[in-house]
């Protein structure tokens, strides 16, 4: 939330064509992620595994033999970056108020920045994997309160440049990847160990199957905006951007639920508890579905007043508004598909959804193309929305042909199904209803507010799984406070 806050700031100091750039920055960062070749997501499986079967010398081997692979991939994306940045910003990039040598230096410091952060991702999968989530929210938390922050006060009271920018989220992305390193091994075991090929030969199969995973889903989450990156003039690109953040708020809830039954998932299938983990998946979805769908609801019914509210600025909530409820949607679908994700990477099932991101890149890369060709910004919010309730229907029944046999229909229309009717229906009874409509901005935000509340409470009243759970919490929570024990 933090980082979200700050985006008017970066708007304001930088102009819109500058948060632009950070918007492209975003983007190479996400496909860069193909160098990854699953081995974030290798370690994380791999720990929790080591955690169940009392197995962590070997862990410890595998996480020391994974980082001298990402120190040195840091330091050949950073090279990389550089040799390539006069050939972006000649030929890729459309920015009229910077000069070619400010957009070349900019490139090539987007280039430190991805190295600096490269090697985190790795410890904290190693965290993460071992279920420490306090210890990984500590550190994502410290980082962006100092990546974010930092920056604000730094446009604002030194140069409000993109050069400055660039370079303190270096400093930071550096200091975090250190910080995770520590943390990790503070985690696994303080053991000396060292460098074993034997350890890449043993996870080849898994990290082989998710490199396949990571570059089918980098082309289908990143197609509309490499597609827009090219076509788009920078300021243009910028207010697409701005709607992809606020939609992408979504994340912040569907990616935590992810780290959390991730590893939960791997130990139930190593201990072979069906029963506790069909119920886990069936939880899971539910809850997600109750927090996502309601809050893009109010994304979708009220996305003008969402954005000028935010920035301040009446001319950039229209633009940005117009595409908002479109990728607000999307997210939410694609969201609460994180949870057959897990249950299928906690199964080292990495043809599955590697067969369902090739079958879904088939129809969507030339159904981007044709509407973001056709209607720019706008097509590109068309396709993010086709193309991951294309994934609903396919992910579900591809999913539970293989696993939790039979459980497919009823999670669909239950644990998804219900609640997105839900907030579907709570959003038309708001569209249309005259109340707020002679209202203030920031008035009709808090109703927007007021109506997502409602959606998420009726979800939580009509699932009598979710609802047991939030009366024994409420419980947990009064019995736990200084009133609850003198009552």
């Amino acid at each position: 939330m933090i980082g979200l806050a700050v985006i008017p700031f970066y708007v304001r100091y930088l102009g819109v064509e500058g948060y632009g750039l950070i918007g492209f920055l975003a983007t190479v960062q996400v496909v860069v992620q193909l160098l990854d070749f699953g081995l974030a997501t290798t370690i994380n499986r791999e720990v929790a595994r080591g955690i169940g079967s009392g197995e962590g010398r070997e862990t410890r081997t595998l996480l020391h033999t994974l980082a001298v692979i990402y120190w040195i991939m840091a330091s050949v994306i950073a090279i990389v970056m550089v040799v390539l940045s006069p050939v972006v910003a000649t030929h890729w990039l459309r920015a009229d108020g910077l000069g070619t040598e400010r957009l070349v230096v900019a490139i090539m410091l987007m280039g430190l920045v991805i190295a600096c952060r490269w090697p985190a991702q790795l410890y904290q999968g190693a965290i993460m994997g071992a279920q420490r989530i306090v210890i990984s929210s500590a550190l994502n938390v410290a980082w962006v309160i100092l990546g974010s922050g930092g920056a604000v006060l730094l446009l604002a009271f030194v140069s409000p440049s993109i050069e400055i920018f660039l370079l303190w989220q270096s400093g930071v992305g550096l200091a975090y990847a250190f910080a995770a390193r520590a943390a990790s091994w503070r985690v696994v075991g303080r053991e000396s160990v060292k460098y074993d090929r034997r350890q890449l030969e043993r996870i080849w199969r898994v990290s082989a199957g998710l490199t396949g995973i990571t570059v089918t889903g980098i082309a289908l989450s990143q197609v509309d905006k490499v597609v827009l990156s090219k076509m788009l003039s920078l300021s243009e690109y910028g207010e697409y951007m701005l709607a992809v953040a606020i939609a992408g708020t979504l994340y912040l809830i569907s990616i935590p639920l992810f780290n959390v039954v991730f590893p939960r998932f791997s130990t139930l299938v190593y201990s072979g508890d069906i029963d506790r983990m069909a119920g886990t998946y069936r939880l899971s979805a539910r809850l997600l579905g109750a927090i996502v769908f309601p809050v893009a609801m109010f994304f979708s019914v009220f996305p003008v007043e969402i954005v000028q509210a935010w920035t301040g600025n009446p001319s950039l909530a229209q633009h940005a508004g117009l595409i908002l409820p479109a990728l607000a949607v999307g997210t939410a679908l694609h969201s609460v598909m994180y949870v057959p994700y897990a249950l299928q990477l906690a199964h080292g099932m990495t043809r599955l959804p590697l067969t369902i991101n090739a079958i879904l890149l088939l129809i969507v890369v030339p159904l981007t193309i044709a509407l973001a060709s056709a209607y720019g910004a706008l097509g590109g919010a068309l396709a993010w929305l086709i193309l991951h309730a294309l994934y609903l229907v396919l992910g579900t029944w591809l999913t539970h042909r293989r696993l939790l046999k039979g459980l497919g229909p009823k999670w669909l229309a239950l644990d998804v199904g219900v609640p997105l009717a839900i907030s579907a229906l709570v959003g038309l009874l708001a569209f249309n209803l005259p109340v707020g409509g002679d209202l203030g901005v920031y008035a009709r935000v808090g109703c927007g507010v007021a109506w997502a509340v409602v959606a998420f409470a009726l979800t939580i009243a009509a699932s009598p799984t979710l609802r047991a759970a939030a009366v024994q919490y409420i419980r947990e929570w009064v019995y736990k406070t200084p009133q609850g024990r003198a009552t």
